[in-house]
């Protein structure tokens, strides 16, 4: 079972869905087309709300003409060890500068959801019955210190960590 989780919660009555050939989108639920799919609609009409789902392998740029259209950006994480959705959602936040949803969906794990929130992902569809229950319990992992700048501050506020001073000896 998946569910929606934002730092505020989980969410109920999410609209969007991955359409497959078990899962059929109905009623007022939204679909999250594949890059192509979103390029051929929008160049096909003026439709606004959009949602997309970009794969590992997709050209996240390719979405830029398009991004004032969607209402939501769905990036894949397919495995634990795969990070390309990672540096989708950063060009998306920090060199295409997208503002509205942005999702974490697939191999979604607890462990990595503080590493998501850094790069700009804003909501999770959490399948893993241990990050479930963990963010059920508002136990979510923190990362205290980060050596790099991203989408998202760290708590402390912005630092410059990446400037480095050599002290004569």
């Amino acid at each position: 079972m998946t569910k929606i989780w934002r730092e505020t919660g989980f969410v109920e009555n999410d609209p969007w869905v991955i359409e497959t050939e078990e899962n059929q989108a109905t009623g007022e639920q939204k679909l999250l087309l594949s890059l192509d799919a979103l390029i051929e609609k929008a160049d096909a009409s003026n439709d606004v709300g959009l949602g997309v789902l970009i794969k590992p392998g997709d050209d996240v740029r390719r979405l830029e003409p398009y991004l004032y259209r969607l209402e939501i950006v769905a990036v894949e994480f397919p495995a634990f060890n795969d990070g390309r959705a990672f540096s989708h959602a950063s060009l998306l936040r920090d060199r295409l500068a997208y503002k509205n949803e942005l999702r974490a969906v697939g191999d979604v794990l607890i462990d990595q959801i503080p590493l998501m929130l850094r790069v700009g992902v804003d909501s999770f569809a959490v399948t893993n019955e241990t990050a479930l229950r963990r963010l059920s319990e508002g136990r979510l992992p923190g990362i205290a210190v980060h050596y790099q700048p991203t989408a998202r501050p760290a708590d402390e506020g912005p630092a410059y960590s990446w400037r480095r001073r050599t002290v004569a000896s």
